[in-house]
Formats: C-alpha cells, sequence, structure tokens
C-alpha cells in the first residue's frame, strides 16, 4: 500500500505495514504454537510485562467507557422505579415501548460505525460517538413528555450503537486471538458494575428528588458525560505514543505470527464475504438468545426485586449483590477461556446456569429461592456476552469481515433488547412466570446452537487436518495465495 493510498480513507496505522509486503490483523491463529511465536521476538518474561502494560493503559478507559453506555441504555429500568412514568404520564405499555424504541436504531448503527472506524481512526470515531450520546443523554434528562423520552431514546439508540462492536473489533486490533477473550471479558464486566454501580447511583439520586427543580428519576440521565477520550484513547498499536519503537515492533509482529497473511485491506468484497457466511448467522442466533435475557434482567432486575417484597429504594440495593458475582464470573470465564483455547463448551456451562436459574424464578414461590436464581441468571448470562463475541471474531479470516461480521453478532443479539421491552408485563407482576419461561426457552436454543456449533467447528478442523498439511507447514507464499479467502483459506483453523 502507498502512503498516497494509506492517506485517502485509512487511518495510520491501520494496516500495521512494516514491511513492502502486506500485512495482516485477520484475527485468525494459524496453528503455530505460543512457544513458537515467543522464541522469534520477546522472551515470556517481558512478553508478559508487555501485555500488561498494554492492559494498564487500554482496558481502564474502554471499561469505563462501556460502564458509561450501560448505564445509560438501562437506567430507565431504575428510572421507573423513581416515578418517572407518573412523572411524563405513561400508561398502559408505554414504558416498554420506550425501552424498546432505543434498540432498532442502536443496530442500525453497528455495521456503519464499524467500517466508519475501520476508515478513520479508532480516537476520533470512538469519541466523536462519546460525544453524540453524552448530549442525548441531557436531553433525556430533561424531557417533559412522553413523545420527548421517546425521541430522546431513538438518538441514543443512534448514537451509542457503535461502541460496543466497535471496542471488541478495537481489542482483536491489539491482542493476539487467544489474548482477546479474557480482554473482552474484563471490557465487558463494566456492564455487570453498570448493573451494580446503577443501582446504588440510582439510590442516591433518588435522595435529590427536587434538585435542580428536576425531579429524582431525571438526574440519572444527566450525571454521564465526557469527552476526555479525544486525548487518552490510542489508535493502533504502531501509533500508540506509550509504546517505545521496540515494544510497537513486537506487538505488530505478535500479530503477524498469529494471524498470517490474510488480507487487511478496505475492500467492500469482505463485508459481501460476511453476509454469505452461514456460521456467522448461527452467531447471531445464539447471541440473540442470549441478549433478549441479558436486556430483561437489566432492565427489570429492580422490578423483579421489588417483586420480592422490597420497598423502592432497598430494591435498588438489593440488585448490586448478583452484579457483583456475574461480573467475578464474567472475568474468570473469560480467563478459563483463553487459558484452554476453547469456548463453546464454556457458553454451554453459563447457559445451564441460566437456565437453572430461570427455571427457579418461574418455578417456585419462595422469595429467598428468587432471589438466588436472580445470582443464577446473572452469573450465567453476563459472561457469554464477551465469550461469544470473542468465539465468533476467533473464527473470521479477514479483518474487515471480522469487522462486520462482529457488527452483524452484536447488531442482531441486541434486537433481543426490544424484545426484552414485552417480555415482563405488568399484568403478570409480581412473579412474572412467563417471561422467565421465554427467557428459558431462548437461553436453551443458545445452548444447543453452542452445542451445533462445537461439534461443525471440530469436524471441520479434524477435515482441513486430514486434507492439508498442517498450518505451520504452509510457506508464506502459499499462504499469499489464499490470503483473500479468509477463513476458509487452508491454513486456517477454528476456535472451538
Amino acid at each position: 500500500m502507498s502512503a498516497q493510498e494509506k492517506n485517502v480513507g485509512e487511518a495510520p496505522g491501520a494496516d500495521f505495514d512494516t514491511s513492502s509486503t502486506e500485512k495482516n490483523l485477520g484475527g485468525k491463529d494459524v496453528g503455530m504454537g505460543s512457544s513458537e511465536v515467543e522464541a522469534a521476538g520477546f522472551d515470556a518474561a517481558r512478553t508478559k510485562s508487555l501485555l500488561r502494560k498494554c492492559d494498564k493503559v487500554l482496558l481502564p478507559f474502554l471499561a469505563l467507557l462501556y460502564l458509561l453506555s450501560f448505564l445509560d441504555r438501562t437506567n430507565i429500568g431504575n428510572a421507573k422505579l423513581a416515578n418517572i412514568e407518573a412523572s411524563l404520564g405513561m400508561s398502559g405499555l408505554d414504558y416498554n415501548v420506550a425501552v424498546a424504541v432505543f434498540f432498532p436504531f442502536y443496530v442500525a448503527a453497528e455495521i456503519p460505525s464499524n467500517l466508519a472506524m475501520k476508515r478513520f481512526r479508532p480516537s476520533i470515531w470512538i469519541p466523536s460517538i462519546m460525544v453524540a450520546w453524552g448530549f442525548t443523554t441531557i436531553m433525556m434528562g430533561i424531557v417533559k413528555n412522553y413523545p420527548g423520552l421517546l425521541a430522546a431514546r431513538c438518538a441514543l439508540g443512534l448514537a451509542e450503537g457503535g461502541l460496543f462492536p466497535g471496542v471488541t473489533y478495537y481489542i482483536t486490533m491489539w491482542y493476539r486471538r487467544h489474548e482477546c477473550g479474557l480482554r473482552m471479558a474484563i471490557f465487558f464486566s463494566a456492564a455487570t458494575a453498570a448493573g451494580a454501580f446503577g443501582g446504588l447511583l440510582a439510590f442516591g439520586i433518588m435522595k435529590m428528588d427536587g434538585a435542580g427543580n428536576l425531579e429524582g428519576w431525571s438526574w440519572i440521565f444527566i450525571l454521564e458525560v465526557t469527552i476526555l477520550a479525544y486525548w487518552i484513547m490510542c489508535d493502533y498499536p504502531d501509533t500508540a505514543k506509550f509504546l517505545n519503537a521496540e515494544e510497537k515492533q513486537e506487538i505488530v509482529r505478535r500479530l503477524e505470527e498469529d494471524r498470517s497473511v490474510l488480507s487487511d485491506q478496505f475492500d467492500l468484497k469482505f463485508m459481501w464475504d460476511a453476509f454469505k457466511d452461514w456460521k456467522i448467522y448461527i452467531h447471531m442466533l445464539i447471541t440473540i438468545g442470549i441478549y433478549t435475557p441479558l436486556y430483561s434482567i437489566s432492565v427489570f432486575m429492580p422490578t423483579i426485586v421489588r417483586g420480592l417484597g422490597y420497598t423502592n429504594e432497598i430494591a435498588q440495593l438489593m440488585t448490586v449483590p448478583p452484579y457483583i458475582v456475574a461480573c467475578l464470573f464474567t472475568i474468570g470465564g473469560g480467563w478459563a477461556a483463553d487459558k484452554h483455547g476453547q469456548r463453546g463448551i464454556y457458553m454451554m456451562a453459563f447457559c445451564l446456569v441460566a437456565m437453572i436459574g430461570f427455571a427457579i424464578l418461574a418455578g417456585v414461590d419462595n422469595l429467598g429461592a428468587k432471589y438466588f436464581g436472580c445470582f443464577l441468571i446473572a452469573s450465567g448470562i453476563y459472561p457469554n456476552v464477551p465469550q461469544g463475541v470473542a468465539w465468533n471474531g476467533n473464527n473470521i479470516g479477514g479483518s474487515v469481515k471480522r469487522g462486520v461480521g462482529i457488527a452483524m453478532h452484536v447488531g442482531f443479539g441486541n434486537l433481543g433488547g426490544a424484545i426484552s421491552a414485552f417480555v415482563f408485563r405488568n399484568n403478570e407482576a409480581p412473579h412474572y412466570r412467563s417471561a422467565h419461561l421465554i427467557l428459558l426457552g431462548t437461553t436453551t436454543m443458545s445452548f444447543c446452537l453452542c452445542g451445533f456449533m462445537t461439534w461443525y467447528l471440530r469436524r471441520e478442523n479434524a477435515r482441513r487436518d486430514r486434507e492439508y498439511k498442517a498450518p505451520d507447514e504452509f510457506t508464506r507464499d502459499e499462504k499469499l495465495l489464499d490470503k483473500d479467502m479468509g477463513d476458509y483459506a487452508k491454513f486456517f483453523r477454528y476456535t472451538i
């Protein structure tokens, strides 16, 4: 790629060009063992130190962004207990519609946003959408009627749609394939922190009722905005200011070794490759089966806990412990899956945990058991979000196809948010048995599809092992012949 080509539409450093031969960030392991990779560059101790350095700079800020984002989209559940319905004259299904209307706009923004981030720089694109959603959040806090709330929720969906798929894609540009799962889990654990922090924040903010001539619920929306990302966020490893020249070269080398020569060109044919890949659609179904209960619990957890007999304020506080436990499971699951190089079996195990939780809520009347079921659900559902996006991303070859595939995956899953808005209905309070059975069904679907994908990918890897030589036996020239084939390249092997 010439310097002129790079200046037209490609962010500096986006291709990690360190030689005249095109290098790749496609996201795939091609069979080279960890010891072989590390032997070519830093030793194990220096590599560990380098990764820790990247973690310290990247992950806290990315997690903070997602915490603010998740608070903004789910704190309408806390606002419900703070009398938003009475304040805005809402009745019937008005609240459910206000929850649901966010998600179609959220989903519509995801694929264009990932393409835009590929086209421009993360340090420009991500902060820009943050400023947009910060402004929208303020507008949501000062609405005076129901149509205004709906308009603000639609705008918030458009503004926030690019963050989660964008950051997960961004993480794959810094870490090797089996290093991404833990980092995505740490990043997504901010969602569980948002659930816990949101309950605590709402409890405190409800005490501000009347401050500034605004009711308590509106302050829940107003206290969340930032523009610091323009100065804090890095773009790519070869342009990162916190790395020295040797460290930049080492990160680029590790990614090149891990991901081989799969094309990193910004070519829309790779977008169409993603649209034609049936495996991505299976992951989309898995994801909607997980995101529907995710958003149902995120938005309606305060309502569920209140149904156990607590006051509004105490219910806000009682939502905190399940999220703390879920955070530990999310990070622990990401670490274990990376360590073992497998994802499907972990997703199935977490689905089982959530399925037991939903069965308890649907079939048991004991309040203590129901509260325990909330712990099981949060601990089973939340870990599967980063597990799923890491699994899908691991198995998509080529960076543009991967960016589109991740956006498809996350976007379709987020339609579960629109479904979730109508799962819990006021006329079923306080037990919501049909809601819990519906969510048990969607989680069971995801469990079964994870089992199918694990079986298929094992079989496909075995077929390639039989028909082709081992991945590390291919020469670079042989790999270049398949560089546009993505995960269908002969040297490519899937994560199971």
